[in-house]
């Protein structure tokens, strides 16, 4: 019987392993992607609201423990500039004013896992779940997360933030009405996503200095990486 071969990996295709759209399980496959072992590699989504400087932490925790720092809004805008297909479905849907679809972004992520899951410590995800209906889609398609980061701040600390940036930005977006807006949908939102892992939930009080802040990280972070 002639074997087939799957043509990303090159690899034979067996009648196996439903996971796999190629049914091979190759480790070239691009088109499986085995478990992710967050035993081994921690997987830490960061959410906080706008101005609260979990961009900040989030360069300081790659610097010091070698995660991967994965951020959708990141990854969307650099598929634009690839020319794929793909990129000009996404073009498409940005210029009608669409939201992308969350499964082309789940695409995306676990592309970009898998494209560093050997040489990566760890992966922080930026930003993401904005949705209790993505967390569970993430730990479904994905792997489940090993803990959730959240930088907490009240409204008015963000909104003070935001306005100062405003002054040297020049965002259309940074006036007080629309960060009023964007502050209570993300907080909306965000308050369902974390009630869902309360176990996995770490917050921490994102209104101090940046050095005392990370402290609180890496104790959080520490125990993952022991």
């Amino acid at each position: 019987m002639e074997k087939k071969l799957c043509e990303p990996c090159k690899e034979p295709i067996v009648d196996k392993l439903p996971p796999c759209p190629l049914m091979c399980k190759s480790p070239k496959c691009k088109a499986y992607m085995a478990p992710i072992d967050t035993s081994k590699k921690s997987i830490v989504w960061v959410l906080g609201g706008p101005g609260s400087g979990k961009g900040t932490q989030c360069d300081k925790i790659v610097a010091k423990y070698g995660f991967t720092h994965l951020s959708t809004g990141d990854l969307l805008r650099a598929e634009v500039k690839s020319g794929s297909e793909r990129a000009k479905c996404l073009t498409a849907i940005m210029e009608r004013g669409e939201l992308v679809p969350n499964e082309i972004v789940l695409d995306l992520l676990k592309e970009a896992i898998l494209a560093r899951a050997e040489e990566s410590k760890g992966f922080l995800i930026d930003g993401y779940p904005r949705e209790k209906s993505q967390g569970i889609a993430f730990e479904e398609n994905i792997a489940p997360v090993s803990v959730i980061i959240y930088f907490e701040a009240s409204s008015e600390t963000l909104t003070q933030r935001l306005l100062g940036r405003a002054a040297s930005s020049g965002r259309a977006d940074d006036n007080e009405e629309t960060i009023k807006l964007r502050l209570k949908t993300f907080l909306d939102n965000n308050d369902l996503v974390l009630a869902q892992y309360p176990d996995k939930l770490r917050r921490i009080n994102a209104e101090r200095p940046v050095d005392e802040i990370f402290a609180e990280v890496q104790s959080i972070l520490d125990p993952l990486v022991a």
